[in-house]
Order: structure tokens, then sequence, then C-alpha cells
């Protein structure tokens, strides 16, 4: 951990006044913007405008909101990582080969963010393109990323959630939270039911770097209506562990 003297305070409340704004709340007021920051009225007031000046928000009247010259924020990482650019060519392969939907993601949080996708003309899910955000705790790829955690860790993230039934078969009690990712240790992969999405139902796996560290998770997306979920498992488990043994490989 840096010591504290040695970071810069007014860049990451300045990011945290980015990241107040959210699909729910797109246009916020300065006192909206201290509340959920924890700046104080006056300094929410400062940031707003400063990131206004610099074109990343926009203002009209009271309200403020992001401008897309944001997103040269995700193009920066999208350009310059290099997991995804690894990623992306495998994905498009298990996308046209199985022809379904595909993706790969990391944990941020109590998130996962898409990092890649390919479709191969199929639309699932909105979640699957890059950026994309879902809850970790019902989706594949955070259900293998946390399974890779040491137990005491996964222990405190769950204790730290506010689990919402997203469909009817979202598992909300921890305790069976718990089981399905001490599953998903054992097997070496995650299904989720319909859990993130009525109709979605995915299949992930955890993507290792050569030194065998879990960096990021990849996962196949298909309709209820097309494939049952011992489908799922049979024809498209084989193609993700080629992919992720080749990948491993690769980083």
């Amino acid at each position: 951990m840096p010591l504290k003297r040695d970071l810069v305070a007014g860049l990451e409340k300045g990011l945290a006044v980015i990241e107040a704004f959210d699909q729910e709340r797109p246009r916020l007021t300065i006192s909206e913007v201290a509340a959920r920051t924890g700046l104080t009225r006056a300094a929410a007031r400062r940031y707003l405008l400063t990131l206004t000046y610099l074109g990343f928000v926009s203002q009209d009247r009271k309200m403020f909101a992001l401008t897309p010259r944001v997103l040269r924020l995700g193009q920066s990482y999208m350009h310059s990582a290099r997991l995804p650019r690894i990623v992306e060519p495998e994905l498009h392969k298990l996308a046209y080969a199985l022809k379904e939907a595909s993706s790969a993601g990391v944990l941020d949080g109590n998130d996962v963010i898409c990092i890649s996708a390919a479709s191969a003309g199929r639309v699932v899910s909105p979640t699957l393109q890059p950026g994309a955000r879902v809850p970790a705790y019902c989706s594949g790829i955070g259900r293998v990323l946390l399974a890779a955690m040491p137990q005491n860790e996964v222990d405190a993230w769950i204790a730290k959630q506010e689990f919402k039934p997203l469909t009817p078969h979202t598992i909300v009690h921890p305790e069976r939270l718990r089981i399905e990712i001490a599953r998903a240790r054992s097997l070496g992969y995650a299904v989720i039911d319909q859990e993130l999405e009525l109709g979605l139902r995915t299949l992930a796996v955890p993507l290792k770097n050569y030194r065998g560290d879990v960096v990021a998770a990849l996962t196949m997306c298909v309709h209820a209506s097309r494939m049952s979920m011992e489908q799922l498992v049979e024809l498209c488990l084989p193609p993700l562990l080629q992919a992720q043994a080749h990948l491993r490989m690769l980083l």
C-alpha cells in the first residue's frame, strides 16, 4: 500500500464525482453529487465546474450529466491493456464456432466488468458489451472469480453485499451463495440459470496466466429457449476449456 502522502486526493475525489453518475441517476444536482461522494457541497461544486470546463460533464441549469468524452477513459484502457487484446480473438473463435455469444470479464469490487465480447450475430443480453457492469453474485464470471479467492476473503466479500433478487431465480441467501461458489471452485466452472436475466443462461471458466493466477474469466451466454443447462455444459464447456488452456500460454 502506498503512503497517503504520496496520493493525489484531488484526483481520487474527481474520479469519485464521475462515478457518482449511473444508469439510475444520469443527471445530478450539486447536492446529490455531494451526498453520493461524501464531499461538501462547495467541494462538489468545484469538481463539477472543473469537469465541465474540461468537457467531461455538461450543465443544464442545476443539473449535471456526463458527456461522451468520459468514454475516452475507457477507450484508453481498451486500447492499451494487454488482456482485452489477447482474449478478443479467442472470443470470436468461440462465438462463431458455437454460434452463441461469448465474453470475458474481471472483478471490480461488487461487480463484474465486461472487457471484451463477441456475439456471432446473437443479441442475447445488453450486458455483453465492453464496459458493461453486472453484480458479481449472480453472474457466472463473478462466481468463478470469487471461487479463486481464499475463503476468508469470500466470506468478507459476501458479508458486505446487499443481495437483490434480479429475477425469481436469483440466489440471495448468503449460505446458498457460498455453496455455489464452493461448487464452482470444485468443478472449475460455474453455471447460471436465469439469475441475472430471465431467459439468460451462462457458463463461465476462470482465465489463468502462465503462473496459474486467475486474472479474468470467460463465459458463453445462451438463451434458455435454445439450450438446456445440460446442453450448455455438454456443448460449451469443452471449447471453453480449450480456450482457457490456449490463453494461459499467452498471458
